[in-house]
């Protein structure tokens, strides 16, 4: 069976990385295609919903809370759009899913990073899938500590 990406993320990858749970790990997305759009990934490797165990079904409804919270108050997010699509994982012939969360924040008013304005010009509709949009790299970093900054999770653990 093919490794798993998640499973194996670089040091690269790894750079843009908000929170690191017992059960979860929350990274800034590659594509800024909708600000702060963040991912959510499980730290063991898991194929689906149904196979979560309590304790990380409870973490996990901490770090939604917390991290929607986090991206209305720092970026003033009106709403988030949560996805686990998996569908990307089934297009190889021998499917390897690995269990995580999409989470794109909606905006109805512009975002402002270090003088540059993003606008969420699909507010009120369905997100597309990937816009193939891509942020300066000082604006990923002033975006990855204004969220560190707001993230406030009761129960850390390696945060």
């Amino acid at each position: 069976m093919e490794k798993c990406g998640w499973c194996n993320l670089t040091e690269a990858e790894k750079r843009w990385l908000l929170s690191d749970r017992e059960y979860w790990a929350v990274y800034l997305a590659d594509e800024q295609d909708y600000i702060g759009r963040s991912i959510i990934i499980l730290k063991r490797h898991c194929g689906s919903l149904p196979e979560l165990q309590m304790p990380e079904w409870i973490e996990f409804k901490q770090i939604a809370d917390e991290l929607e919270r986090c991206l209305k108050t720092a970026l003033g997010a009106r709403l988030c759009n949560w996805s686990c699509l998996m569908n990307s994982f089934y297009k190889k012939d021998v499917p390897n899913p690995h269990l995580h969360f999409h989470v794109r924040p909606r905006y109805d008013k512009p975002v402002v990073l270090n003088g540059n304005v993003y606008v969420d010009a699909e507010y009120g509709h369905h997100y597309r899938l990937s816009k193939g949009v891509s942020i300066p790299e000082e604006d990923m970093r002033e975006l990855l500590r204004l969220l560190k900054s707001n993230l406030h999770f009761s129960v850390s653990a390696g945060n």
